[in-house]
């Protein structure tokens, strides 16, 4: 799936993965390629990417941790349609 970290001073993450979690306000859940449609709030916490080809880690809140790329956020939103996933993070 195409998946988008966006927060309001920049783009964070933009690149494909196979899985993603999320830490929702109602507990940590994952999504995967050909997901149904789904929106959710997102509280403080790590989105966790199984994230396919090259990933640029210059970005402070990302961190590599083995095979997967870890990003830090402090809330948001989470929308994913048609294998493609939007965070609008805070």
């Amino acid at each position: 799936m195409k998946l988008e970290i966006i927060t309001p001073e920049s783009g964070i993450f933009v690149g494909e993965a196979t899985s993603v979690s999320l830490p929702g306000t109602d507990g940590v859940f994952q999504v995967l390629n050909n997901h149904a449609p789904i929106i959710s709030s997102l509280k403080e916490g790590i989105v966790k990417i199984e994230a396919t080809g090259n990933v640029d880690i210059s970005h402070p809140s990302i961190r590599k941790n083995g095979t997967s790329v870890e990003v830090s956020i402090k809330g948001g939103v989470a929308e994913l349609m048609n294998n493609k996933l939007i965070v609008l993070a805070d």
